[in-house]
């Protein structure tokens, strides 16, 4: 599905997990946590960047066991004579946008940017948070043009997005 027309509010219907999400806590946590591994805190049912409280425990959050078990919620592979002529800058605002998007959410990271040798030949980023995944292809269209297009996998907790200069 093509998403770089639709509404915000209609974009985010397609990135709703289908299946239960492994990663995703089964009931809130008791109190106030801290990730042990990135020290995000987990205050009032919501993570976020700020001072940890005294009463923590010491958890690991989805984002750290995601980027740990190598288990990506977003795929995005970027193809085309942008990605191949202006590698620096594409990777660059693929970035910026996870580096916008973690100061408000941080479970949206991007685990790993790998070329993909075989064809197609791009680019691969692979991130902890769909949403993530969907804003950096939505960045890169706004900025380049090309082809977006996204789809969520139905037997998997897993967003697939195609950017295409």
């Amino acid at each position: 599905m093509s998403t770089s027309h639709l509404p915000r509010d209609k974009k985010d219907r397609s990135v709703r997990p289908r299946k239960h999400d492994p990663y995703k806590a089964k009931g809130k946590l008791q109190g106030p946590s801290v990730c042990r591994e990135c020290q995000a805190v987990y205050y009032k049912g919501r993570w976020m960047w700020g001072p940890v409280p005294s009463d923590s425990q010491e958890v690991v959050c989805p984002a750290c066991e995601r980027i740990r078990d190598h288990a990506p919620s977003g795929v995005l592979l970027l193809t085309g004579e942008i990605v191949v002529r202006h590698r620096d800058q594409v990777l660059g605002l693929a970035r910026n946008e996870e580096t916008r998007l973690k100061a408000e959410h941080p479970l949206a990271r991007i685990i790993k940017i790998e070329d993909q040798t075989e064809a197609p030949r791009g680019v691969v980023i692979t991130t902890t948070d769909p949403h993530l995944a969907r804003h950096i292809g939505e960045a890169l269209h706004h900025a380049y043009r090309g082809t977006l297009t996204c789809r969520y996998e139905e037997n998997e907790d897993l967003l697939r997005a195609n950017w295409e200069s």
